[in-house]
């Protein structure tokens, strides 16, 4: 043991020191290279590596549940790297990464030591097809966007149109099917400013809605298309913004006969 001034200093602490510069030295360098990362990587694999020799290398996953997402996507989300270990996977991450891939609602993920791994995926359902900004993709009912459109049996799917459309979809399409014979024709709806909607029909025809008191406006359409057969007309648009009138813009051909129509019947000119 050393003396310094009466002071008694441990005969490895000069060693010591040493040691502690060279680590603070070797961080800071690795702080500042931004090598941090690449280290910790390094550091788990080490760790993982260890773990498979002792018998927890992951050498069977159980998965269950998938149908529009690939097995590949699904176990690269879940970490599965080749080198990762079963003693050290983290489930919760796992689960969490599954659950950002759009189609995945929820996702479990189970140890069964020493060497398997159990995934169970729900994949959201797809509910309608969301027009904005001219491109077009698949929707879950609750608004999440799924994805682009590249199935065609996603075809069939009622189309919503509008920015925020996705989001109020659930709710106007369940109103929509109390009123099958209408339903039936709607090629498209379109939500006008985030406010109201209107319908865009199989024969070009739009129905103006109003923003509140849908119900009562698509019932006045129903009644008014049994006694009159409004809808197979040559018209344009039925607006029924306003509670107490329904305004119907002709077609031009429907005009011009309208006006035809009205004119007086030309007299006959008198015998010769």
């Amino acid at each position: 043991m050393l003396r310094l001034d009466g002071v008694r200093i441990p005969r490895f602490t000069g060693m010591a020191a040493l040691a502690l510069f060279l680590v603070a030295s070797i961080g800071y360098g690795a702080v500042r290279g931004d090598h941090v990362p690449m280290i910790v990587d390094t550091l788990k694999d080490w760790r993982d590596a260890g773990a498979n020799s002792l018998g927890f290398r992951i050498a069977a996953v159980s998965l269950s549940g998938e149908k529009h997402v690939g097995r590949a996507e699904i176990i690269a989300a879940a970490g599965m790297t080749g080198r990762a270990s079963l003693l050290f996977l983290d489930v919760e991450a796992a689960r969490s990464r599954l659950k950002t891939i759009p189609w995945i609602a929820d996702a479990s993920v189970r140890k069964l030591f020493p060497d398997r791994l159990q995934i169970r995926v729900r994949e959201r359902e797809p509910f309608a097809l969301w027009q904005v900004d001219g491109k077009l993709a698949l929707i879950a009912a609750d608004g999440t966007v799924i994805g682009p459109v590249v199935d065609p049996a996603f075809a069939s799917l009622p189309l919503v149109v509008g920015r925020g459309a996705q989001t109020k979809a659930r709710d106007f399409l369940a109103l929509l099917d109390r009123y099958p014979s209408l339903r039936e024709q709607v090629r498209g709806s379109v939500l006008v400013a985030e406010r109201r909607w209107n319908l865009k029909l199989k024969n070009n025809l739009d129905i103006r809605l109003p923003e509140a008191d849908v119900g009562p406006a698509l019932d006045t359409l129903i009644a008014l298309d049994r006694a009159k057969r409004l809808i197979s007309r040559d018209i344009l648009a039925i607006d029924l913004r306003l509670p107490d009138r329904v305004t119907v813009r002709l077609s031009d051909a429907a005009a011009q006969a309208r006006e035809e129509a009205r004119k007086p019947p030309k007299k006959k000119g008198g015998d010769a």
